[in-house]
């Protein structure tokens, strides 16, 4: 009987009731309908607006990009007469980034830290615009503009003076007046630049533009100062939001200067327009990558090139704003007073943007008298590239240009560029592409010069507007007008003997590979 109780219970399991099997479609039918109800209920509350888009977090209802508000794009069908800039600053055929649409920058609001960037520039707008409103975003909020050349020019002038923040400075007799009387013609450490031309001279501009923007950013109760060409982006990386004041804002109270190591720009084309917008990768400096890479791959980086970098490598530096603040030429600051404490950044960088376009062989060129001569380009150019790319503009057709152009600066080889790029000599860098053609989308700088052209006529009845314009602009006959300058009435203040003057840091090639094989 005991053996026959297995084969009773195999039948009754073989004769389970029926019931079962609609319970299980039943439960199927709920596990497909209940995600699809999800999904449409995520598809309403998003279409009226009550979940989050996580792309949007990118626009400006989400302040992720610092000082910026939403508003109605008035002037969007707005275009401009007579504009050079109008190709490359308008609207593209196809959109980019469309959450930058209708943007506006708060200049109501009050950041803290507050950074202004000084540079002495004779670009147009195709290059300024684009440069100003990228630090903008970044959370820049005070520039001060030296302006020469075609910057000077009265309808470029007009559009950078109408932008909120922009301090347009012209170099008029005044002005060259005013700093001929600077303590600096006194003192020593800039003295072995004087008096020479081309990159020297500008070298000894900029620090004379560099000590007065100190005067004018102390009194627009600045935090920060940078001094940046406009070729030149700040990349805060590691901060964030992408922000330059939230990074500047985690530095220690103790440090007086930031030091931001500077990547170069390694174009990948030779018929490059709009170099911030269309440039992605970058060589990466000395101080961020370790001495067996930069090294191991120097000669593959260098690519029959005088040094690692085309131009200079010993990045640029924000300084606090404090007494006794003086400029230590265009690449660093220093103190009357003291040594100041550095800091050097592990992952911001200033991207520059070196020789992006073939033009610039012969705008440097147009730039500087100096004979094409091995000799003579040494008194002018303080880098081997700058020398040997005058001597080739100088001398070569065009198409010999264009050929060593290609050569020397354009990155065709795909297997090099793919080797470079996994050993970290080169990298991708998108986000200044991103804000630079969100920008463009956003019709920011078209705008900005209808706005100015219609502003014209107001600007025009408002008397001289290089004396005092509406958007609160200092020009160089308005400084012109305080006979005795700050920085002469300085000269009475005593340096202690103790103090050490380093001489002016100039622009500076990378180590070189001869330098570590005789270190070795």
């Amino acid at each position: 009987m005991a053996g026959s109780r297995p084969s009773s219970s195999s039948s009754s399991i073989v004769s389970l009731p029926s019931p079962s099997q609609p319970l299980a479609s039943r439960l199927l039918l709920l596990l497909t309908i209940l995600p699809l109800t999800l999904a449409g209920f995520a598809f309403v509350l998003q279409w009226r607006g009550g979940l989050t888009d996580p792309v949007s977090r990118w626009s400006p209802d989400h302040h992720q990009f610092p000082g910026m508000e939403t508003f109605a794009s008035s002037h969007s069908s707005s275009r401009t007469k007579g504009s050079g800039c109008a190709d490359i600053l308008g609207r593209s055929n196809s959109p980019s980034f469309p959450y930058f649409n209708n943007w506006k920058f708060n200049f109501d609001s009050d950041p803290k830290p507050r950074i202004s960037i000084t540079t002495s520039t004779s670009a147009g707008l195709e290059q300024t615009l684009p440069w100003i409103f990228y630090h903008k975003v970044i959370g820049v909020s005070t520039f001060f503009l030296f302006v020469e050349g075609k910057a000077a020019s009265k309808n470029v002038a007009r559009v950078l003076e109408s932008i909120p923040g922009v301090n347009v400075i012209f170099r008029t007799r005044e002005l060259e007046e005013q700093q001929a009387r600077s303590r600096i013609w006194n003192e020593t450490w800039l003295a072995s630049f004087f008096y020479k031309p081309c990159n020297y001279e500008l070298f000894v501009k900029q620090s004379l533009n560099m000590e007065m923007a100190i005067v004018m950013a102390r009194e627009a109760s600045s935090d920060w100062i940078i001094h940046l060409d406009t070729d030149e982006l700040i990349h805060p990386a590691g901060a964030h939001e992408y922000s330059l004041r939230t990074l500047l804002a985690d530095v220690p109270g103790n440090v007086d200067m930031v030091v931001f190591p500077n990547y170069e720009s390694a174009v990948e084309r030779d018929d490059i327009k709009e170099p911030f917008s269309e440039v992605s990768m970058f060589k990466k400096n000395y101080d961020h990558l370790t001495k067996d890479i930069y090294f191991g791959n120097y000669k593959e980086a260098t690519r029959g090139n005088p040094n690692y970098f085309l131009t200079y490598g010993n990045g640029k530096a924000a300084a606090r704003i404090q007494e006794h603040l003086r400029p230590n030429g265009a690449h660093r600051w220093h103190n009357y007073m003291k040594s100041p404490r550095e800091l050097k950044l592990d992952e911001g960088a200033i991207l520059h943007f070196t020789y992006p376009k073939f033009s610039d062989l012969t705008s440097r060129r147009d730039r500087c008298g100096c004979k094409p001569t091995k000799d003579d380009v040494k008194r002018c150019f303080m880098l081997d590239f700058d020398r040997a790319a005058f001597i080739i503009a100088s001398t070569a057709t065009e198409e010999e240009m264009l050929r060593w152009y290609r050569e020397r600066v354009v990155w065709t080889d795909h297997d090099m560029k793919l080797k470079l790029l996994r050993k970290g000599i080169l990298s991708r860098i998108y986000a200044p592409m991103v804000i630079v053609q969100g920008l463009r989308e956003s019709g920011v700088f078209i705008n900005t010069i209808a706005m100015a052209q219609s502003n014209l006529t107001e600007l025009s009845s408002a008397g001289d507007s290089s004396e005092v314009s509406k958007s609160g602009t200092i020009s160089s006959r308005k400084i012109g007008q305080n006979r005795e300058s700050v920085a002469t009435a300085r000269r009475i203040l005593h340096v202690p003997d103790d103090i050490f003057h380093p001489p002016a840091v100039p622009p500076q090639s990378p180590p070189s590979l001869e330098a570590f094989q005789v270190d070795r």
